[in-house]
């Protein structure tokens, strides 16, 4: 049995572990009360009361029993279980009990020896109640007798202090004090067979304990004819060695006794001899003609070293005579025990941020062989990032070795394996189970850096134009994320008043219908965080593109922009095919296709005179005037954009032919025109101009700098500009990001030019050409953008 049972106590830190910090020694007696103070722990190792709980003050034992515990509202060391000396220590001389107590913040470690006091509380016993011997009467005074020795479990001054032998004439006790001391009966008188042939004698063995106590056993004393000569072992002491788990039936050693007399007195037999309480008789039995000692059961060095057998050599005589001699069995060990590890953890997890050196675990290996079979060396078999940090002899701290990451490895499954130095060796596996514990150290990621959102012009409020949804790679609390905008836009309309975002989805919904002739485009920052401490956050750009729709009607241009009123307009009759008679001017206050317009001729039937161009507006004559002709013609003027629907716009003119040209001058001047002043006309053509130029200019550098640098943006993927000229002289200048139709005539007095501006950016893509019929072919170049949110 070992000398001393170690238990240990590990606290949740995350600090290195120290060296041990002290040492206090505290003694109490066995089989006290439960709750028996033992000392006071807290003042004597200078700590305050009030710290301990704050402090996690513990007291741990490796063991299934905890016979100590500290109460941490008084620092008082007390019993908690029912110390026994003799169930732990045996009959070890000294017991003791060696704890840790454990301390955190910062972490001490401390090591507490309890020595266990004996109580006398257990009796000596005999192996028996009675012992017979055989003495004959021959037998000379002062020849000594061995008895049979009591056993007493408790030790020191507690265990067998003396014998006592009843009161009787011819015998005496002959014994040494103490436990160890056989006690003898020696011959006192001589005896006579005839005068009394059995002796009864009583022997008591005494202890030393207050009050002492005593137990006793009953010597039967039968006295034997003569038989002169006693068997002589070759030796009083043999000694012998044995393997354990030695095969049962091993030959231990062979023992020789000699006998000088002959015949059936000189005929020897050997047995074996129980003077205690060991039982060695159950484990060995002797061959009882050749005196050849064997093993019967199973022999294992952690139970027993080393064994004292006593021999006895008995002649065939019917009065037989002994002799006795002591056999020693020294017990060799064999590397038979695996090594023992108990892990005690710290925590049931460990967070992804602890620092190098953070203790989870206190692990302890233990052999129950001895010598270098019980040196065990311990170590983390699999690739982890822990490591064990020796504290002392087979008491190892198991700490973090390296960066954690739970994102990556959220558990851990770490291989403790413990060789001893055996041959061959033992080994053994233990295996923990760390969890990696999450914080909040990823914050909430979009899909990408900005997000471009198209909506269509007159959507309904309350419409989602966008759901934006952001990743956390943190679990619990710390992936939860909400939604909210960091920054208004740039525009005149407060971000509050247009749009809204539900904080747990992310939807982006809108407060208002888009007016695309107010506002074409807007920005505005959307911010996740998440819900860990502290919060994280990340933000994303979202460009909201209003999309036009048709819901503006072509507007006609002075002079022939008033409602309801017929315009005049002459011409000499001698115009020749191709004359131009008048010039229509419209604008469309919406973008790209849907302010793209064409004219049209609404004429009476059977009057093919004049024609119009679809795209200039010019109105011409067809042909020659003839006799046959009328004097006034009453055109109407249909002016139609491209929307989908078409919306249209109408314009009447009254066509007069005329004989004298000069009287063409007078009826030119609907509009009238100061010399002095500058026109509107003017004015129009000449913003016109300067717009167009601009725009140009503006065009050729950006084709230029896509030319030489494209990127990967987001508007990159439209096609390059087109300009397409017309058979009137017009040209149509076609981008998907903006289109703009530029028209001119040289041959009238009324020349100017009309832009159409486009979205930015549109739906898709336009190319119109204008084809020699006056008829129009329209082609489209389709994006591919990401579908609009209504």
């Amino acid at each position: 049995m070992r000398s001393s049972v170690w238990i240990y106590l590990l606290v949740v830190l995350d600090c290195y572990w120290e060296a041990v910090s002290g040492q206090l020694s505290y003694s109490v007696s066995e089989e006290v009360n439960l709750g028996t103070v033992v000392g006071n722990v807290a003042r004597d190792l200078n700590i305050n009361v009030q710290e301990l709980e704050p402090r996690m003050f513990q007291i741990v034992s490796g063991s299934q029993r905890k016979y100590l515990e500290v109460n941490l509202k008084t620092g008082v060391l007390y019993v908690n279980e029912r110390i026994d000396r003799e169930e732990l220590c045996g009959d070890e001389p000294k017991c003791s009990l060696s704890v840790e107590a454990v301390i955190n913040k910062p972490l001490k470690m401390y090591r507490i020896e309890i020595i266990i006091l004996d109580m006398n509380d257990n009796s000596p016993s005999f192996v028996s109640t009675s012992q017979i011997i055989n003495i004959t009467e021959s037998t000379l005074t002062g020849t000594k007798f061995i008895l049979k020795r009591a056993q007493d479990a408790d030790v020191g001054r507690n265990t067998i202090n003396t014998y006592k032998l009843s009161q009787n004439e011819h015998f005496s006790l002959s014994s040494h004090k103490g436990e160890n001391g056989s006690p003898e009966l020696q011959l006192q008188k001589l005896l006579d067979r005839e005068k009394q042939s059995v002796i009864h004698l009583i022997l008591t063995a005494i202890d030393g304990g207050t009050p002492a106590k005593s137990g006793s056993m009953t010597i039967t004393v039968n006295v034997l004819d003569v038989n002169d000569n006693s068997p002589v072992f070759s030796k009083s002491l043999y000694k012998a060695r044995l393997h354990e788990n030695a095969r049962i039936g091993t030959s231990i050693e062979t023992l020789n006794a000699t006998d000088l007399d002959v015949g059936q007195n000189g005929r020897i037999t050997y047995s074996l001899i129980e003077i205690d309480q060991g039982k060695h008789i159950d484990l060995f039995a002797i061959d009882k003609k050749t005196g050849t000692v064997t093993n019967k059961k199973n022999i294992d060095y952690e139970q027993n070293n080393a064994f004292e057998i006593l021999v006895q050599a008995s002649d065939g005589a019917s009065s037989p005579l002994t002799s006795h001699a002591k056999l020693l069995i020294e017990v060799l060990d064999v590397n038979d025990n695996s090594p023992e590890i108990t892990v005690t953890s710290l925590s049931n997890s460990v967070e992804e941020d602890a620092s190098i050196g953070t203790a989870i675990a206190l692990v302890s290996v233990s052999d129950r062989d001895g010598g270098k079979n019980g040196v065990v060396n311990c170590r983390i078999s699999n690739n982890v990032p822990f490591k064990l940090e020796s504290n002392y002899k087979n008491y190892y701290s198991l700490v973090v070795d390296g960066p954690l990451d739970r994102e990556k490895t959220s558990q851990y499954n770490i291989s403790i394996t413990a060789v001893d130095e055996g041959n061959p060796p033992l080994s053994s596996t233990s295996v923990i189970d760390v969890h990696v514990s999450d914080v909040n150290d990823n914050p909430p990621s979009f899909p990408g850096s900005t997000i471009n959102v198209y909506v269509n012009e007159n959507s309904p409020v309350g419409a989602t134009i966008k759901s934006v949804t952001a990743t956390d790679a943190d679990v619990n609390q710390n992936s939860q994320v909400t939604y909210s905008f960091l920054q208004g836009n740039t525009n005149s309309l407060p971000l509050s008043t247009m749009i809204n975002i539900n904080s747990e989805t992310g939807d982006i919904i809108s407060l208002q219908s888009f007016n695309y002739e107010e506002i074409k485009t807007f920005q505005f920052k959307v911010q996740a965080t998440d819900s860990g401490v502290p919060p994280l956050s990340s933000n994303v750009i979202v460009n909201v593109l209003v999309l036009d729709e048709n819901d503006n009607s072509p507007a006609i241009l002075p002079p022939y922009s008033e409602h309801g009123s017929v315009n005049s307009e002459s011409i000499p009759y001698s115009a020749e095919a191709g004359y131009f008679v008048a010039k229509i001017r419209a604008v469309d206050a919406d973008s790209g296709y849907n302010a793209l317009l064409s004219y049209h001729l609404s004429e009476p039937r059977g009057n093919n005179l004049f024609r119009i161009g679809t795209s200039s507006g010019e109105i011409r004559t067809k042909r020659r005037m003839s006799d046959n002709d009328l004097k006034s013609h009453p055109l109407v003027v249909l002016v139609c954009d491209n929307g989908e629907p078409s919306l249209s716009a109408t314009v009447s003119i009254e066509v007069v032919v005329v004989e004298n040209t000069a009287d063409i001058q007078t009826q030119f001047r609907h509009v009238p025109i100061k010399e002095e002043s500058f026109s509107d006309l003017n004015l129009y053509l000449l913003i016109a101009i300067v717009s167009v130029s601009v725009i140009f200019l503006l065009s050729l550098v950006t084709l230029m700098a896509v030319k030489c640098h494209r990127t990967d943006g987001t508007f990159s993927r439209y096609s390059a500009p087109m300009i397409t000229t017309h058979p009137d002289g017009s040209w149509s200048y076609s981008k998907s990001t903006q289109q703009y139709d530029v028209c001119f005539s040289s041959d009238t007095l009324k020349s100017d030019v009309v832009v159409f501006p486009a979205p930015f950016p549109p739906a898709d893509g336009d190319l119109i050409s204008i084809n020699g019929g006056d008829t129009f072919t329209r082609t489209q170049t389709l994006p591919s953008t990401e579908k609009v949110r209504t």
